[in-house]
Formats: C-alpha cells, structure tokens, sequence
C-alpha cells in the first residue's frame, strides 16, 4: 500500500506546497523543547527553553513567511572541569511556517526562556462572483 497524499485529493488543488512543509517540519530533532499557546482570539506565544544561552547567543528573523531561531554559544575559554554536564549548549536552527497575515509583535527572554509574541488578524471575508460568459 503506498504512501497516500492529500495533495492529490481531486478537490484540494494547488496544495503541493502544504504538503512539502509538512514533511519538512516533521524533521525537526526536538531540541530546543518549546511550546505554542493561544493567549486571545488571534494571538499566539511560542516559547522555547534556551537555558544557558543569552541574548546575544539568539537570532529570531522572519523571511518569506517562516520564523527561524537559531542560537550559538560561544566557545567556552574557562577551565572549567565538569563531573556532570547535563545542559545542553549545542547549537540549534529551529524553524515555524506562519499562515499569511501573522506578524512576529515581539520576542523577549524571561527566567531561561524565549518568548515570541505572534498576532494574526481575524480572516476577512472574500467573495468573488464570477460571470459565467458564452464563448
């Protein structure tokens, strides 16, 4: 049996894109663990847990309707010898498809964790009428 596609559904026409972006964030390796909450109607909070990394480890852009965190520590020069190193400090990509009409408001860190403030306007309604012409 192979693998079904809802993109080839005959009634969702021109989806091929969606489908693609599906499988891509599939791929994601789970670090660093981060929720996404509805805080009202049209906003969203997404958080990620970035312990260790500070301000300046951080990038939060926005391009071509994708937000994209990425975060890099720098080397660690100290002589510091570790029993146990149990906190992760690699670094990480992590990316978010946003729907048209979603807009980043603001990011800000908070106890060990990156908050990203997102706003979408309430759809509006299109109807279109379409004349139906003789040839």
């Amino acid at each position: 049996m192979g693998k079904s596609s809802f993109s080839k559904h005959p009634f969702l026409l021109g989806f091929e894109q969606l489908e693609r972006l599906v499988e891509r964030s599939a791929k994601n390796d789970g670090y660093p663990p981060y929720n996404i909450e509805q805080t009202g109607a049209h906003r969203f909070r997404i958080t990620l847990a970035v312990a260790g990394f500070g301000d300046d480890d951080l990038s939060v852009t926005m391009a071509n309707g994708e937000l994209q965190i990425s975060g890099a520590q720098g080397a660690d020069s100290s002589d510091r010898t570790y029993l146990h190193r149990g906190i992760a400090a690699r670094q990480f990509q992590r990316t978010f498809v946003l729907a048209d009409g979603v807009e980043i408001r603001h990011a800000y860190m908070e106890n060990g964790l990156l908050h990203i403030e997102l706003h979408r306007d309430a759809p509006k309604q299109r109807v279109h009428k379409i004349e139906i012409n003789r040839r």
